[in-house]
């Protein structure tokens, strides 16, 4: 008939920190939050300097019907810097183990909740998420402050991936 399912419940909430795979691999720690506080200043600094020069003498010169005037509106290239942005975080975590520069200065990594590593579209997944949630008002700072009562620390980008930040 087959064999018969396998013991526990499959429904069952994840062990802290991950249940290591059958195949002996040991679990690494989850990273510590203030670890992943401080890389991600660090990221965010260096995609800030990169940046940066888009966001010097950005002006345009409208003509305001109401008032009958010519008008300097600043302007932004802000889906310019979000692109610079994803892209920084996508490729590095994707193709760098895991890691950023402020990951990797701080001793963490990104995987999959298996413990495998995260590949390409988990990580896109994971940042478009954050992306999204921190353009939806105060939802970014939801989903930053979710590590602090979340038990395996997951930022809710986190949990849309399926991934861990964890010691590299």
């Amino acid at each position: 008939m087959g064999t018969p399912p396998p013991p526990g419940n499959p429904y069952e909430e994840p062990r802290i920190p991950w249940t290591p795979p059958p195949f002996g691999q040991t679990a690494p720690r989850l990273a510590g939050r203030w670890r992943r506080l401080f890389a991600g200043i660090v990221d965010a600094a260096l995609v800030g300097l990169v940046t940066s020069p888009l966001t010097w003498d950005n002006w345009r010169v409208v003509y305001d019907s109401t008032a009958g005037a010519v008008a300097r509106i600043p302007v932004g290239n802000g889906l310019l810097m979000g692109v610079i942005g994803f892209l920084y975080y996508w490729l590095l975590q994707s193709f760098w183990n895991g890691q950023t520069v402020g990951k990797r200065l701080f001793g963490m990594r990104v995987v999959r909740e298996t413990g495998e590593p995260a590949g390409p579209g988990p990580i896109a997944v994971r940042q478009a998420v954050e992306i999204v949630l921190g353009w939806l008002c105060c939802l970014g700072l939801v989903n930053l402050a979710w590590i602090l009562f979340d038990r395996r620390k997951q930022a809710l980008h986190d949990k849309a991936a399926r991934t861990l930040v964890v010691d590299a």
